[in-house]
């Protein structure tokens, strides 16, 4: 059992390889970057990603370096050229780059990543000394996962605090980076490693964990909106319904407003808040609906709620915004503690929630959702940023327009081919389903490119390949799913 920061993680092998492992490659390391004098971090665009770039860059302003830092929508050939003729003495990936660790050729690379690896060197059939120069965090080499217990952020995080203790104060980005990727979701709470960064962020000062309704927008959203567009679980007679979310409030006794306007969930007080918090769990007839319904809460307590950034899915939700509107520059210097780019963000989330609307509403409107027998999707074409059609589906997938016993896969158009974005709710993953492993087989077989996560993957395919992609996914669907 492997202990970091006080939390034992049951995740190691019977001669404690792993854990040893996991703390000498970190060593080795943060001995790495504290020796290159100059460093080119690359790092993707989503929450996750721009965190993991905050984390790294206010690293190495700590250790004095010389840096630059490119954000990369995926890794493509070109980045791999990029990373490979880099002429820094090391370049940092983050978020990134293990699906790929075989393509590098240069010495003086550190990943810091959590999708699946390289097949190369997945579990024991190799390890990381075959790569010469590389070193190469990622949970699943060490028999962590890399979906829920760990992320990008937080595998970059343990390697700034590797590099110095005092470090600790950056964990709450990485919590932003899991919450971001939606770790907590399958317990409704943090766990594994990130259980022990968010521990840091909490002993820090910098993070309050609260248990509460779940739902997103409970510090901007008036109360009729924070139920009427909560869908993750949805509440019979309650969600999409604005006139019996408003009836909820009045039968209860809680005005909707007060002296300042409209109230939202985080004004309410803590006996309104449970009143209404049991009433809402006693409309869920299933414990796992009531489960995603409460659970634990984050909020970063530097931040003013006017801000957007105090609540943590918020802060990820900035992020986002500005990483899948060609604008991560802005979501890194936010991370940094620059407050004066909340207004570039404020139009990047505006435009963010404007065209994730546009893009469900185009979706139900064209009747664009198809099922096959153990698919479903819909192909979007040019409709869609090719950036947020994953958003998109994983919306839908959690509404009453798909089907929950199947996963949904959704193409985009991209200037480089078709991106596809794959998603699957938790049960199908419990029963075998690994899209990272579907999204990777697939795509090579057209003749393109993917990977990422059990419950969440992406792939690039050649235009006009699309009905073959499907045909083979459903089988290999088919064929995993007990």
């Amino acid at each position: 059992m492997f202990g970091y920061a006080g939390v034992a993680i049951d995740n190691m092998d019977e001669d404690g390889v792993y854990c040893d492992r996991l703390l000498r490659d970190l060593d080795k390391a943060a001995c790495a970057v504290r020796s290159a004098e100059n460093i080119l971090i690359v790092t993707h665009i989503d929450a996750d990603g721009i965190s993991s770039g905050g984390i790294a860059s206010i690293t190495l302003d700590r250790l004095g370096k010389r840096y630059s830092i490119s954000f990369e929508k995926k890794i493509t050939e070109e980045t791999i050229a990029m990373i490979n003729g880099s002429d820094s003495d090391l370049v940092w990936v983050c978020d990134l780059g293990s699906a790929y660790v075989s393509e590098f050729k240069r010495r003086g690379i550190v990943i810091t990543d959590h999708h699946v690896p390289d097949i190369r060197i997945k579990g024991r059939q190799a390890s990381i000394e075959d790569f010469d120069g590389i070193h190469h965090l990622n949970p699943h080499t060490y028999g962590i996962s890399g979906s829920y217990e760990i992320c990008g952020a937080g595998m970059t995080y343990l390697l700034s605090k590797t590099i110095e203790a005092a470090n600790t104060d950056l964990a709450f980005l990485a919590v932003v980076g899991a919450v971001g990727d939606l770790q907590d979701a399958r317990e409704s709470e943090l766990i594994g490693l990130n259980r022990a960064i968010l521990n840091d962020a909490v002993s820090s000062g910098d993070v309050a964990v609260e248990r509460d309704i779940r739902y997103y927008g409970r510090d901007y959203r008036p109360l009729v909106q924070f139920l009427q567009f909560g869908n993750d679980p949805p509440v019979p007679g309650i969600t999409d319904d604005g006139p019996r979310c408003a009836e909820f409030f009045s039968n209860l006794g809680i005005p909707l407003k007060d002296g300042s306007g409209p109230r939202s969930w985080r004004d309410l007080t803590a006996d309104e808040k449970r009143t209404a918090s049991e009433r809402l769990l006693s409309y869920l007839d299933t414990e796992d609906a009531k489960k995603r319904l409460f659970g634990e809460i984050y909020t970063i307590t530097r931040y003013e709620s006017q801000t957007g950034l105090r609540d943590v899915k918020e802060f990820a939700t900035v992020l986002n915004s500005c990483g899948r509107y060609d604008d991560a520059v802005t979501g890194l210097r936010i991370c940094r503690g620059d407050l004066t780019a909340l207004d570039d963000a404020e139009r990047n989330r505006l435009d963010h929630r404007k065209n994730i609307s546009s893009a469900i509403g185009y979706i139900k409107e064209n009747r664009l959702l198809k099922e096959r027998r153990f698919v479903q999707y819909f192909d979007a074409g040019p409709e869609i940023r090719e950036t947020v059609v994953g958003i998109v589906a994983g919306i839908l997938l959690n509404s009453g327009e798909a089907r929950k016993e199947l996963p949904i896969f959704a193409f985009a158009d991209a200037d480089d081919g078709v991106k596809v974005s794959a998603r699957a709710n938790r049960s199908l993953t419990d029963r075998g389903l690994d899209l990272s492993f579907v999204m990777k087989t697939a795509s090579e077989m057209v003749g393109g490119y993917g990977g990422g996560h059990k419950v969440a993957a992406g792939a690039t395919i050649p235009k006009g390949k699309e009905e073959e992609f499907l045909g083979i996914v459903e089988d290999l669907v088919s064929s995993q799913i007990i």
